[in-house]
């Protein structure tokens, strides 16, 4: 499978903002970010004027690149939402925060998303009772996310759970530290999701 394995820095600097993609190191003064706050590459301080299009394009690849999902899929989400009933914008990101590795992150498993998406991989976490090894895994109203006796002493999981409090757990979840279990509450609202993204250019670069 297909899968980014370059700097993971160097996209939050061609997307021009912290996408958190390294976990405690991003909020520390390590961070490439906030040491060369510019585009990377030889032109990247040089400023220019954006067209409506690399303005939609850029707002694309910074919700595909928080969320570490490639374009394939990212385009199949797209199209699963705008199918749905309700606003598509917002279903697209519901869709997204409901991928099992991004509530792992959420619920504070992991410290990042690329290190959540490690650990489902190698099954570390039950989904109501069943053990799920698939980051994308759909989680749905009422789901118990669980880590796996085994794998509760792993330092990765302590040290995530030490840091929980950097970034609050969203209301439509509800962690249990003590027993290293979380519950999907309800769906994400809008509201919920507080990172700034203006999910109507996506829909306006698709619908194209």
């Amino acid at each position: 499978m297909a899968r980014y394995t370059g700097s993971k820095c160097r996209l939050c600097r061609r997307e021009g903002t912290k996408l958190f993609l390294r976990g405690d190191r991003c909020y520390t003064d390590k961070c490439a970010y906030e040491r060369r706050p510019y585009a990377p590459g030889q032109h990247g301080r040089r400023r220019k004027k954006s067209s409506d299009y690399e303005i939609q394009l850029r707002e694309k690849q910074k919700v595909k690149r928080l969320y570490g999902v490639l374009e394939a899929q990212f385009r199949r989400y797209f199209q699963i939402a705008e199918a749905k009933k309700g606003v598509t914008g917002t279903n697209l990101l519901r869709i997204l925060e409901l991928r099992l590795d991004n509530v792992v992150y959420r619920l504070g498993f992991a410290q990042s998303r690329n290190q959540a998406r490690q650990l489902v991989k190698h099954g570390h976490f039950l989904v109501n009772g069943r053990k799920v090894d698939i980051p994308s895994f759909q989680v749905r109203v009422g789901d118990e996310i669980v880590v796996k006796e085994k794998s509760r002493n792993l330092a990765i999981i302590q040290e995530s759970q030490e840091a929980i409090a950097r970034r609050a757990v969203p209301g439509w979840l509800e962690l249990n530290a003590q027993e290293y279990k979380g519950v999907v509450k309800a769906l994400p609202e809008r509201e919920d999701i507080t990172f700034p993204i203006n999910e109507n250019l996506i829909v306006e670069l698709y619908s194209k």
